[in-house]
């Protein structure tokens, strides 16, 4: 892995892959996970699911499972409800496009609405025992009109999804701007198709897991959440169970992944702690693998009709289409997900008119809410796919299509002329698109692959390359908090809104600390996750922690840092610009001697009775910060896969594939190569092997490993990492993030390079996942 270019300086500390605080006490053994929390006295919590996708409950018979020996209780949707402020959990975000919110219940109440759906709670001496409970409680639902497909649930005369709902078209919007009706007019080429890209899920190694602690003598509840969000669950918490914000606390203990479900609020945190509230006992729930496949929210299903117009030159006029989502069957996220599908879909590519009109519809599926991409890899793929129909409608080669109509660095800022959920229109900040993919060309020998195309063929082998360009809209807001702070030990402490969820948050932030505060990252102590820490926070969504949490703790640390300097200048008779900091040590650079140390300044500023505070300032060793960051920043790249696919048998090897990214300025590049490269295998798994699939009742018929496949190290390539460095103007550390950047480009850059080496079959990759049996079919005329 190369850094291409390393702009920022890195006088400071930062730029450089010092090792990860979090990995010693993980290779111990020593991490604190969820299901490693156990409180005195705690339950067992298991929860009774829909065994169809939509039905009316008629009745609930729990009385021989309350008398099973080992059962604390069994609570349905009525129990529940009286320690509730509300009918339902308040987790729509807003949008002008939602034309009704269809809030999730705790657990259902008249109706079921998808396989999995919780409808019982037992609490149990064990989780055995709770299990078993299960199956003694008697449930009649009486099976309703199913709706799987989106495109069918937004015919007339539809079936509903929900019964409390008006029809299935829960939102509507257009992504729009400039004169399509022209742009098409005056096309010399347009080419035209259809796209249906996957159900999916996030599946992190980690599912779910909640423990809630209602302590009544206190009036205080305490829980313990596997979450992307805790200051948001503990909103929620608030609002739902009527509690003030001092009594509930909310703490994200060490989180085995989360890549987007567990960003969503479920239904089962609430459960948890509502049940706790109602018993007075501690409840711990540990999701099973077979629940995350049916219960945890997914991604995608949609399905595009678009088409594209250009120039004689191959340069694009404009494009417009059709995008149906499938929402699931409630909503617990918003309508982002497809709006990130459609903005994603112009890439750093000009285009000047642009028209998608998009329909999210109600299903009796899990619900979907964004998972690593969110969205971006299916704009991406449409666009990319599109751009390859391009080349082949001109004559023009793939790259050279893709130079004509990219944005060149000269026109950034570049605003696209669509706008973010918080009416601010995309600017695209900073990048060189142009350089990304011309570098990326050059470092896979883009021009010698057709000798070694050639040569494969001698040997009865089929090799194709594909190339896509992506960017991403990343940091975003409203707002990060950090503190930092120094006590009279001489400690530093950071404490943030932000939440790790593996990615090395704890790293970045030490990193960036220690670097204002002249010290050793080791040596300073990052809380992050803990509502009790931070009162106020967003957490781990959106490549966004870098920017809002990482710029917050930059700009704290400062502070504090000034605030070191403009004792020690009044201490020791000299300027700011005359001392150094370093090592928990602040002394006269020319006059080492002359010196004191920062823990006895944290101690003057922590005040003595009857004594006034040194030069006059606030008390404490400390500053907060809440970062707002003004607008999205832009990351980029340029993917290039070299593939083989076997005609015989559709299995297709990636032999290469490399990326060019570029995240703005480099904090840790060792964690941005993990970060991307794990985006990257996501994104080959979504590509070749991640298939939800359902039959026409909508059951699923991928619960486990066997059935739904993933990207395993035995078929994951060769990963090469190159990386650029635009800095934006937007933060004052130059960065942009990269959590999910890796994963967009990749469906896109596989599908084009699996068409590429099949060119002689005349396959065209229209559908996700391309999966072995799909790619046979196509290739030996099955229905794909």
């Amino acid at each position: 892995m190369t850094v291409v270019s390393a702009s920022a300086s890195q006088s400071d500390g930062l730029g450089s892959s010092a090792a990860r605080l979090e990995h010693g006490p993980l290779i111990r053994g020593k991490g604190r996970f969820i299901d490693d929390i156990s409180i005195e006295g705690q339950t067992y919590a298991a929860f009774l699911r829909s065994p169809i996708a939509h039905g009316r409950i008629v009745g609930i018979d729990v009385s021989t499972a309350k008398a099973l020996p080992g059962v604390r209780s069994v609570l349905l949707y009525s129990d529940l409800r009286a320690v509730m402020t509300c009918d339902r959990i308040p987790v729509s975000m807003p949008s002008g496009a939602i034309r009704f919110d269809v809030d999730p219940y705790v657990l259902s109440k008249d109706e079921v609405c998808h396989v999995g759906e919780p409808i019982a709670l037992v609490l149990a001496e064990s989780r055995h025992i709770a299990e078993d409970a299960l199956a003694l409680i008697d449930v009649d639902l009486e099976p309703l009109d199913v709706i799987v497909d989106p495109r069918e649930g937004l015919a007339e005369d539809a079936p509903k999804a929900r019964q409390d709902c008006p029809d299935n078209l829960v939102a509507q919007m257009q992504a729009e701007y400039g004169d399509i009706e022209t742009a098409f007019a005056g096309a010399v080429h347009v080419v035209k198709d259809k796209f249906h890209l996957h159900k999916g899920g996030g599946h992190s190694i980690e599912p779910r897991g909640v423990i809630a602690q209602w302590d009544p003598a206190a009036r205080h509840l305490t829980v313990w959440d596997s979450t992307q969000m805790p200051h948001r669950a503990k909103r929620i918490l608030i609002s739902v169970l009527g509690l003030g914000e001092s009594d509930v606390r909310v703490i994200a203990p060490d989180v085995g992944g989360g890549f987007g479900p567990k960003f969503v609020f479920h239904p089962e945190e609430l459960a948890v702690a509502a049940a706790s509230l109602l018993t007075g006992m501690p409840v711990k729930w540990i999701e099973d693998r077979f629940e995350n496949f049916v219960a945890t929210v997914q991604e995608r299903d949609q399905f595009w009709t678009v088409e594209m117009a250009a120039d004689a030159d191959g340069k694009l006029r404009g494009i417009r289409g059709t995008l149906i989502h499938d929402h699931g069957a409630y909503s617990p996220y918003g309508a982002s997900l497809p709006q990130n599908s459609a903005t994603n879909l112009l890439g750093p590519y000009v285009l000047p008119a642009y028209k998608l009109d998009i329909s999210l519809c109600l299903t009796n599926l899990i619900p979907s809410t964004p998972t690593r991409g969110a969205g971006r890899p299916q704009g991406t793929f449409v666009m990319e796919r599109l751009l390859d129909r391009l080349a082949e409608r001109t004559g023009l080669a793939r790259e050279e299509v893709r130079r004509r109509n990219l944005i060149r660095p000269e026109q950034l800022p570049y605003p696209t002329g669509l706008f973010t959920r918080d009416g601010g229109e995309m600017t695209y900040d900073s990048g060189d698109y142009v350089e990304s993919q011309r570098l990326a060309l050059e470092l896979s020998d883009w021009e010698g692959f057709e000798a070694r195309r050639q040569k494969a063929r001698c040997d009865g082998r089929f090799l194709g390359i594909g190339l896509a360009n992506y960017v991403e809209g990343s940091g975003r807001g409203p707002f990060e908090s950090a503190s930092v702070s120094i006590g009279p030990s001489g400690t530093v402490l950071v404490t943030t809104g932000a939440c790790a969820q593996g990615q090395g948050t704890v790293t970045m932030l030490a990193q960036l600390a220690a670097a204002e505060l002249g010290t050793q990252p080791e040596l300073i102590r990052v809380i992050a996750g803990d509502t009790a820490a931070s009162p106020l926070g967003l957490g781990a969504f959106a490549s966004r922690q870098a920017v809002t949490a990482g710029n917050a703790v930059f700009l704290a640390a400062g502070q504090v840092r000034a605030k070191i300097f403009r004792v020690a200048s009044a201490w020791l008779n000299a300027s700011s610009d005359e001392l150094t900091l370093q090592d928990g040590v602040v002394f006269v650079t020319a006059d080492p001697d002359r010196s004191c140390r920062v823990a006895q300044i944290a101690g003057a500023l922590a005040g003595s009775p009857g004594y006034s505070l040194p030069a006059g300032l606030e008390p404490g060793l400390s500053a907060a910060v809440d970062f707002k960051p003004p607008a999205l920043t832009y990351c980029n790249g340029t993917h290039v896969a070299e593939v083989e696919v076997d005609p015989e048998t559709g299995i297709v090897t990636i032999q290469r594939y490399l990326v060019v990214h570029d995240c703005g300025r480099l904090i840790h590049p060792r964690m941005v190569e993990g970060q991307i490269c794990g985006g990257v295998v996501h994104g080959i798994s979504s590509a070749l092997y991640e298939w939800m699939r359902y039959d026409c009742d909508g059951q699923p018929l991928t619960c486990t490993y066997a059935d739904y496949l993933l990207c395993t190290a035995d078929v994951a390539p060769r990963i090469e990492i190159h990386h650029m460095e635009s800095p934006t103007s937007l933060n004052p550390l130059g960065i942009k993030g990269a959590g999910e950047s890796g994963t967009i480009a990749a469906p896109a850059v596989i599908a084009s390079a699996i068409e590429d080496a099949l060119r002689p079959f005349c396959v065209t990759i229209r559908d996700l996942p391309i999966t072995t049996t799909r790619l046979h079919d196509l290739l030996h005329g099955g229905a794909a």
